[in-house]
């Protein structure tokens, strides 16, 4: 069980530093288990890169409002997760920040 957590914290840090090196992107939270949430530029669009993350459909990340903000909310929690699976999202959030 310690290595899957182990394991799922690390996909979080990977997501948390891939959205960092993103222009306009911004973590907003410390990582410290599997929870990221970024913003990207403003709520506007921010919505924009979920929505165009979704229709992507690499990738299913949800968005919320986190301290009055509408942020995208990543939750790393299946066990099957991989890290070619955090590489494929993190090139669809890439893809859907540069076309919002």
């Amino acid at each position: 069980m310690a290595d899957l957590v182990d394991r799922l914290c690390r996909h979080a840090s990977a997501f948390a530093a891939g959205i960092a090196g993103i222009d306009d992107a911004t973590v907003l939270n410390e990582v410290v288990f599997t929870q990221v949430c970024a913003e990207f530029g403003n709520d506007e669009r921010t919505e924009q890169v979920l929505t165009r993350l979704l229709d992507d459909g690499t990738t299913w990340i949800s968005g919320s409002t986190w301290h009055g903000r509408r942020v995208m909310r990543i939750s790393v929690s299946n066990w099957s997760t991989t890290d070619d699976d955090v590489a494929r999202a993190l090139d669809a959030i890439r893809r859907a920040s540069a076309s919002a």
